[in-house]
């Protein structure tokens, strides 16, 4: 009987340990899929543009998102209201999933959703 104990301690043991170390990864490498992820379902349409305008952007004031600094080479990924986008002639579109087209991209312009006033 206390055979059987141990080998339930001890697997119960293992699976806390497993489970442990998922959740301290979630705040490195192994989260940053998810954050991006999360981000990306905030937006509503996605573009890449050159450096310059980004530096533009940053100086009018937009924020970048943190997630994009987790990666290497960081990206840069803000959010600008469409109006803005839309006065970017540079901007390329881009699907909003995680493609080769989108993590390729060094600058990534997103537009929120848009809320409906009722």
């Amino acid at each position: 009987m206390r055979e059987g104990l141990n080998d339930r301690l001890r697997r119960y043991r293992t699976r806390a340990a497993i489970r442990s170390w998922g959740y301290r990864q979630r705040r490195h490498a192994h989260g940053a899929w998810y954050r991006l992820r999360r981000v990306l379902a905030d937006a509503e349409t996605a573009c890449t543009v050159p450096e310059e305008v980004v530096q533009a952007l940053l100086a009018e004031g937009y924020r970048p998102e943190p997630v994009g600094a987790e990666f290497h080479p960081p990206r840069t990924i803000i959010f600008v209201p469409a109006e803005r986008l839309a006065a970017i002639a540079s901007a390329r579109p881009l699907r909003l999933r995680l493609d080769a087209g989108l993590l390729a991209a060094d600058c990534l312009v997103l537009t929120p959703f848009r809320t409906v006033a009722r």
